[in-house]
C-alpha cells in the first residue's frame, strides 16, 4: 500500500539532484521578425512579450521564455491558459481530466478549432488513450508531448492574415524554438537535473533537460542540440457515473410507480482508481548555415516519445442491469425524484439478481509520439525581394498494443442504492464484500478491449513565400506564396478480444453469449470456475477518495497488471483473423493546396494589411459500413460483414483578411480586423464507421448511425477590435471585442442518405433510404470580450490579471463545445538579482464537452493555483521549485443538469525541483 509522502520529504529527495544551466544571451527570432533582443528573468520576459505584441501588425498575445530552457511553466498549455481568450483542458475527449493540461482552445470554441504550429508549420500528434485513438478523434494537438524547455516564444494569433497557414478557425498558437545563429556566444550550454514529487501516488521521479549550442566566429554556421527525459507518476481517485437512461413509459416499474415514467437514472455508479506512469523522452536538433550574406539554410528535427502505461479499476453498482429501463426491479418506497432524475433510491436484495460489476483494465504499453523534420531556406534575392522556402514531414502515432481485462459480476443477490448530491460525490452502496474477492457473491462477466491499435497521423508539405518591398508610397510590400500539403489519419488495426477456451490443437473456441459456459474441452479450465482465479490480491490505497467527499465503497480489492496479463493469456482470444472489429478502423486523406497574396500598407502612425488566401481541399474518406447485406462485404469477422466505402470531395474556399493598426499616441494602440478562416471537421466525425439497420420491408426506410464523410469544412467570418494602452514599461491595459459567425459548424443531427441494400426478395440490390444519426453541418455564433491588465509595482514586483467573457450557441440555441462564459487569471511576481517568485490563479466556468453515451456531457467550473520560486546561487547556478495544482482542484462533470453528476476526480499536487547550471 502506498503512503503519501510529505512535501518536506519530497524536497529533501529532490534536492539530491543537481543541474547545469547556461545563461546565454540570445537573440530570439519572433513571428513578427523583430530585431534580436536580450531577454532574462521574469521582468525581461514580460517586457519582451509586450514589445512583440505592441509592434505586431495583427492582434497577437505573446509568452516569452524567461531564460534558455525556462518557460514560466512546466507545461506549455499552463502558460497559454494565462493568455486572455485562451482556455485549456486536461483531457482530449471525455476520458475525464488528469493533473496535466493537454488541449488548448480559443475564444469559446473546442480545441479542434484552434491550430497549433511549430515554427509556422503544422505538427502531427498521437494520443496515448485508446478512446482518443479509435473513438472521438479530434484535430487538436496533445500538449503533453511538447516540453516547455524547447520553447523560446509562443505567439497566439487572434486575427488572421492571408500569409498564415489555414487551419485555425478561432486562431492559432505558434510555438517558436531557438536557432543556432541567434545565440550571442560561440558556445552555450544548459543542463537541468531534478525531480518531480507527486503527492497523491507518493512518488518522486527524475527530470532532465539539456541544451548545447555552438556557432563559429563568423556567425555563418551553427549547431543546436536539445534533449529531455522526464518521468512522472499519476494517480487519479474518482467516482464515475457512466451515463443515464430513462424508465420507459408502459414498463412494469412505470406501471406500478407512475411518477417514474420517463425519469432518468444513472446506469452505472463506480469507484474508479486510475494509475499511470508517463515517460517522455526526445529532443530537437537544428543545423543552420549562411553560405552568403543573402542566403540562410537550416535543417530542423524534433522528436517526442511518451510511454504511458496505465491501469484503471472501476467497482460499480450496475443499475441498468437490475432496473433495466423499468423492466426490472422497482425501487423501495422512499425514493426521490428531482429535476426528472431519480436522485435517491434503494433496492431490497433479490436472490440471484446481479447488482454490481467490476472492471479492471491494464494497458501496459500505451504510447504516443510526435516528430517532424524540416529544411528551410531564406534568400534575399535583391534589396527589394526576399524568398522563404520550406519542405517538411511530420509524423504522430498513438498505440494501444494490449489491453488486459478482467470483468466480474459482483454483489449477486446483495441489493444496493444511491443518493445523488449534485456535482459532488454521490453516496452509494452495493451489498456484499468489496475488500476481498468472495466467490459466492461473484460470477464471470466478460473479456473486452481493443488490441493491436496503431493510429498514424502524417503530414508532408512544401511551401514558398515571397515579399517584394516598394520604395515609396503607402504600399510598403507585397507578400505572396503557395503551399501544398498531404495529410492523412489512419487506423488500420483493431482486434477486439473476447473470451474463449483453448482447443487441443492450439486454436480458440470463442463464446457467443454474454456469460461463459464451462469450457467443453476436456482438461481445460474455465474462468467460469472462479476457483481458478489468483488467490492473492491488493487493495485500493487507504486514503483513496479521501478528498472527494461522499460515502461509497473505498476499500476494494484488485489483481495486479501482471496477474491480468497471465489471466488474459489463458482465456482471451485475440486472433486478428476473426476478432478484427471494423468499427475501430478508418482512414482519411486530405490534399490541401493554397496560394495567397497580401498587400502591406504603412502610413503616419498606422499600418495595415489586406490579402486573400485561396484553399483547395481534396478529401478522400474511408468509412466501414455494416448492415446493407452487400455481396461484396468483407466477411470472417465475429462482428459481422462490413464494406469499406470511399467518399471523395473537393472544396474550394476563399479566405479574405484585413488588419488595421493605428497608434493613437505613443502609448495607445487601436486595432481592428476582419477575416474569413477555416478548418476541417474532426477525423471521427468524417471517417467513423457506419452501422445500418436495413428497412423492415423493401421500399421502407432504414436507420443507422456513425460518421459523415459529406461534412464540409468549417468556415468562420470573424471581427475583432482592440484598444491597448502601454502606460508604463512592462505595463498594459487592454480591451478586445470579438465576434465569430460559424458556417458548417459540426453538431449531431439526423440526415437521410441512400445505400445499396440487398435482401432475400431483392438479391440484385436497390437504393434504400436510411435516416442516420450522424454529425451534421449547422451554424453557430460566438461573441465576447477580453480584458487584460499588466503592471509593475516598483522595481521588483508586478501583477497581472485578465478576464474573458464568451457567449456562444448554435442555430437551435444549443451549446457549442468548449464555451466557458467566464474565464479569468490573477497573478503576481517578485524578482531581484537573487530571488524570484510567481503565483497564479486561473478560473474557468463550466462548459459543454459534447455527447457521451448518448447524453450531454459538461465539465463543471474548474480552478487551479500554481506557484514557483527561484534562487540564483551565482552566475552559473540557480535552483527552481514549482508547485502545481496547489489548491488540489476537483474535476467535476455532469449530464443534462447538475442533478445528473457524471464524475468527480482528484489528482493531487506536483512539486518540481531543479538545479540548473549554465556556461
Amino acid at each position: 500500500m502506498n503512503h503519501r509522502k510529505s512535501v518536506l520529504s519530497a524536497a529533501i529527495v529532490t534536492c539530491l539532484g543537481f543541474a547545469v544551466q547556461v545563461h546565454a544571451q540570445e537573440a530570439a527570432q519572433t513571428a513578427t521578425d523583430l530585431d534580436t533582443v536580450q531577454v532574462t528573468g521574469i521582468r525581461g520576459s514580460v517586457e519582451k512579450s509586450l514589445d512583440v505584441k505592441r509592434d505586431a501588425k495583427s492582434h497577437v498575445d505573446v509568452v516569452t521564455a524567461e531564460d534558455i530552457g525556462k518557460m514560466p511553466d512546466k507545461n506549455i498549455a499552463d502558460s497559454l491558459q494565462r493568455v486572455p481568450g485562451v482556455t485549456v483542458s486536461s483531457a482530449g475527449a471525455n476520458e475525464g481530466g488528469f493533473d496535466e493540461n493537454d488541449r488548448v482552445s480559443m475564444r469559446g470554441t473546442n480545441p479542434s478549432l484552434t491550430q497549433t504550429l511549430f515554427n509556422g508549420h503544422n505538427i502531427a500528434s498521437g494520443d496515448w488513450f485508446v478512446l482518443n485513438q479509435t473513438g472521438t478523434v479530434g484535430r487538436s494537438v496533445s500538449y503533453t508531448l511538447l516540453p516547455s524547455q524547447l520553447v523560446n516564444q509562443i505567439v497566439v494569433h487572434k486575427t488572421s492574415q492571408a500569409s498564415l497557414v489555414e487551419g485555425g478557425v478561432a486562431g492559432s498558437v505558434d510555438i517558436l524554438t531557438r536557432h543556432p545563429l541567434d545565440f550571442e556566444k560561440n558556445l552555450t550550454g544548459e543542463v537541468s537535473i531534478g525531480a518531480v514529487h507527486s503527492d497523491l501516488p507518493g512518488t518522486t521521479e527524475p527530470q532532465f533537460s539539456g541544451l548545447l549550442n555552438w556557432k563559429n566566429d563568423a556567425n555563418t554556421f551553427g549547431i543546436l542540440v536539445q534533449a529531455f527525459s522526464e518521468e512522472r507518476s499519476l494517480r487519479r481517485d474518482g467516482q464515475e457515473l457512466l451515463g443515464y437512461e430513462q424508465i420507459a413509459a408502459g414498463s412494469a416499474v412505470a406501471t406500478s410507480n407512475p411518477d417514474l415514467a420517463g425519469v432518468w437514472y444513472p446506469t452505472l455508479i463506480g469507484s474508479a482508481y486510475f494509475e499511470q506512469t508517463r515517460k517522455r523522452t526526445g529532443g530537437l536538433i537544428e543545423i543552420q548555415a549562411k553560405p552568403t550574406d543573402d542566403l540562410t539554410l537550416s535543417l530542423n528535427a524534433f522528436s517526442s516519445d511518451q510511454d504511458a502505461e496505465n491501469y484503471n479499476r472501476n467497482y460499480m453498482l450496475w443499475v441498468t442491469r437490475f432496473l433495466a429501463q423499468g423492466n426490472g426491479q422497482a425501487p423501495d418506497a422512499g425514493y426521490v425524484v428531482r429535476n426528472n432524475t431519480l436522485v435517491k433510491a434503494d433496492f431490497t436484495p433479490v436472490p440471484g439478481t446481479f447488482y454490481g460489476i467490476y472492471d479492471m483494465i491494464s494497458r501496459p504499453d500505451s504510447s504516443a509520439d510526435s516528430n517532424y523534420v524540416t529544411f528551410d531556406a531564406d534568400w534575399n534575392a535583391s534589396e527589394s525581394l526576399t524568398f522563404k522556402g520550406q519542405v517538411g514531414s511530420s509524423r504522430g502515432t498513438g498505440r494501444t498494443p494490449t489491453q488486459d481485462v478482467y470483468e466480474a459480476v459482483t454483489g449477486i443477490g446483495q441489493g444496493g442504492g444511491w443518493q445523488l448530491n449534485g456535482v459532488g460525490a454521490a453516496d452509494w452502496h452495493l451489498g456484499g464484500t468489496s475488500s476481498s474477492p468472495v466467490l459466492s457473491e461473484m460470477d464471470f462477466g466478460w473479456i473486452f478491449g481493443y488490441q493491436d491499435v496503431k493510429v498514424e497521423d502524417k503530414e508532408d508539405w512544401g511551401q514558398i513565400d515571397g515579399e517584394y518591398f516598394f520604395d515609396s508610397g503607402v504600399v510598403s510590400s507585397l507578400q505572396f506564396g503557395a503551399r501544398y500539403a498531404k495529410h492523412s489519419r489512419e487506423s488500420n488495426s483493431a482486434t477486439a478480444q473476447g473470451p474463449g477456451c483453448r482447443n487441443p490443437d492450439g486454436t480458440w473456441s470463442p463464446f457467443a453469449w454474454a456469460y461463459w459456459p464451462p469450457c467443453a474441452t476436456p482438461g481445460a479450465s474455465s474462468p467460469y470456475d472462479l476457483t481458478t482465479l489468483p488467490t492473492d490480491y491488493q487493495n485500493y490505497p487507504g486514503d483513496f477518495g479521501s478528498g472527494l467527499g461522499g460515502s461509497f465503497p473505498r476499500d476494494i480489492w484488485y489483481f495486479t497488471p501482471e496477474q491480468l496479463a497471465e489471466y488474459n493469456a489463458l482465456y482471451a482470444t485475440r486472433d486478428p483473423a476473426t476478432r478484427t472489429d471494423w468499427a475501430g478502423l478508418y482512414g482519411l486523406e486530405e490534399k490541401n493546396s493554397a496560394a495567397y497574396a497580401q498587400l502591406n500598407f504603412t502610413g503616419d502612425r498606422w499600418n495595415a494589411n489586406a490579402g486573400l488566401r485561396f484553399v483547395r481541399t481534396d478529401l478522400s474518406v474511408r468509412n466501414n459500413v455494416s448492415g446493407t447485406g452487400s455481396p461484396d462485404a468483407i466477411t470472417g469477422s465475429d462482428f459481422g460483414p462490413y464494406l469499406p466505402v470511399v467518399t471523395n470531395h473537393t472544396y474550394n474556399d476563399l479566405l479574405p483578411s484585413a488588419n488595421l493598426k493605428y497608434d493613437v499616441n505613443d502609448d495607445v494602440v487601436f486595432r481592428v480586423a476582419a477575416s474569413r478562416t477555416m478548418t476541417r471537421p474532426d477525423y471521427s466525425a468524417l471517417a467513423g464507421a457506419i452501422s445500418l439497420s436495413p428497412p423492415a420491408t423493401d421500399g421502407g426506410v432504414g436507420s443507422g448511425s456513425g460518421g459523415n464523410p459529406d461534412l464540409e469544412p468549417i468556415i468562420s467570418t470573424n471581427f475583432d477590435t482592440s484598444l491597448e494602452w502601454y502606460f508604463a514599461p512592462r505595463a498594459l491595459l487592454a480591451a478586445s471585442l470579438f465576434y465569430m459567425d460559424l458556417d458548417n459548424y459540426v453538431a449531431y443531427g439526423h440526415e437521410t442518405r441512400q445505400f445499396m441494400t440487398y435482401s432475400t426478395t431483392t438479391p440484385q440490390g436497390y437504393m434504400a433510404d436510411y435516416v442516420l444519426t450522424v454529425p451534421v453541418n449547422t451554424n453557430g455564433k460566438v461573441k465576447g470580450v477580453e480584458l487584460a491588465y499588466e503592471q509593475p509595482i516598483g522595481e521588483y514586483f508586478g501583477i497581472n490579471a485578465n478576464y474573458t467573457f464568451a457567449d456562444a450557441e448554435d442555430d437551435d440555441g444549443g451549446d457549442l463545445v468548449g464555451t466557458s462564459k467566464n474565464t479569468y487569471n490573477i497573478g503576481g511576481y517578485f524578482e531581484n538579482e537573487r530571488f524570484n517568485a510567481r503565483i497564479n490563479y486561473t478560473f474557468r466556468s463550466s462548459f459543454y464537452s459534447g455527447l457521451d453515451r448518448a447524453t450531454a456531457f459538461y465539465q463543471d467550473d474548474t480552478d487551479v493555483l500554481n506557484a514557483s520560486l527561484g534562487f540564483k546561487v551565482n552566475d552559473w547556478m540557480s535552483i527552481t521549485l514549482d508547485g502545481l495544482n496547489l489548491n488540489q482542484p476537483k474535476l467535476k462533470y455532469y449530464a443534462l443538469n447538475r442533478d445528473q453528476p457524471r464524475s468527480i476526480y482528484e489528482n493531487g499536487r506536483q512539486y518540481y525541483m531543479n538545479f540548473r547550471f549554465r556556461f
